[in-house]
């Protein structure tokens, strides 16, 4: 079984009003992950994400798969895994 661990990513490009915070967290759900998807004041999309790394890794191709033609750039932090999370949410 794989390690836990954590993610947080900074989406850039055009991903506000896209409907991105809704496909990260459905694409979330499924793969069993936790954490929350958040549209930040400076136009770009933080998400945090916990679970296994190898759904953390498939998040990030559904995610690129998905909105590929929305996200410009992006910034993906490893960690270890916090545990601080019981769910997946869209933060407002």
């Amino acid at each position: 079984m794989d390690r836990s661990a954590r993610i947080q990513v900074t989406y850039s490009g055009h991903v506000h009003g896209v409907g991105f915070r809704f496909t990260a967290r459905s694409i979330a759900l499924r793969l069993n992950l936790t954490g929350f998807v958040k549209n930040l004041p400076n136009g770009t999309v933080e998400v945090v994400c916990e679970g296994e790394k190898r759904s953390l890794e498939e998040f990030l191709n559904k995610i690129q798969e998905n909105l590929a033609g929305y996200i410009g750039d992006s910034c993906i932090k490893w960690e270890p895994s916090r545990g601080e999370f019981t769910s997946f949410e869209i933060r407002f």
